[in-house]
């Protein structure tokens, strides 16, 4: 299983606008950054652990702190979310989940709706989904405490692919699959493309079309706007693979604790053609 990192190298503090005592430059006092520690705490990932920094949801030592790079010391500095003490969790899990549709991508939803969270109850642990779904979408996702694994899984620098099936409004060409794979620009997403696209064989029919499509980002509703850059609408979307970890028979609304070589599946390479139309 995945262990602890050093801390990464400290980023200047600007003094004028950090409302947190915070240490220019001491690497080595035991000091690392918030976004990490909130990570190590099971808040969330360091992604999102940087969005509740810049709104102000994270208090040092009794003040609110929205500078990014802030560096806190765990064994002095009394640091809140939501008015509660954050303390570091000493043990890592990782789950794998089937979401159901009509589910939410979130730890809890002001709506009310359902969460993916909601199917953990009897956990006692901090946990939180790694990366997002649509609500409308089903499939794998993963569900864990260790905000460096999830930093891991979700950043597209890391090369972890995330494989769906998605049913179309038609049949795209070779060349509108082409043009997915070449790079598209989305709405809020900037340019991006697809690693791998598939035609899905035995499913569809003359009208609709089931196509394997595969991405490193994961960005907001980024399958569905991909294809509408090619003219097709996606009428039911399923996540079946992070990396080479696939869901298999796994039931929606199921999960399973990862064993430990379900955790080297998600970081291997999946086999697939790149070029397959």
């Amino acid at each position: 299983m995945a262990g602890k990192q050093k801390p990464s190298a400290p980023r200047r503090i600007n003094k004028k606008h950090s409302s947190a005592r915070t240490v220019k430059e001491a690497p080595n006092d035991g000091r690392i950054r918030l976004n990490k520690f909130l990570a190590d705490s099971g808040i969330a990932s360091r992604r999102k652990a940087d969005e509740l920094i810049e709104n102000g949801e994270i208090t040092i030592n009794g003040k609110k702190v929205f500078e990014l790079g802030v560096r806190v010391d765990p064994s002095q500095d009394r640091i809140l979310y939501k008015g509660k003490p954050v303390k570091e969790q000493n043990r890592f899990v990782y789950y794998v989940f089937n979401k159901p549709r009509s589910v939410v991508t979130t730890t809890s939803d002001p709506h009310g709706r359902p969460t993916v969270i909601d199917y953990f109850k009897k956990s006692t642990l901090r946990l939180f989904p790694v990366g997002r779904l649509d609500w409308d979408a089903e499939g794998l996702i993963l569900i864990t405490n260790d905000g460096e694994f999830a930093h891991k899984v979700i950043h597209p620098e890391k090369g972890v692919l995330k494989t769906y099936h998605a049913k179309l409004s038609g049949q795209p060409s070779d060349q509108q699959l082409e043009k997915l794979r070449r790079g598209v620009s989305i709405e809020g997403g900037g340019k991006v493309a697809a690693v791998h696209t598939r035609r899905l064989p035995n499913k569809g029919s003359d009208k609709k079309s089931w196509i394997e499509l595969s991405i490193k980002e994961g960005k907001n509703h980024q399958v569905k706007k991909m294809f509408q850059k090619i003219n097709f609408d996606v009428e039911k979307l399923r996540r079946v693979a992070i990396g080479g970890l696939k869901l298999g028979g796994l039931k929606p609304g199921d999960f399973k604790e990862l064993n430990a070589e379900d955790f080297l599946r998600i970081f291997k390479k999946p086999s697939v053609n790149e070029d397959a139309p």
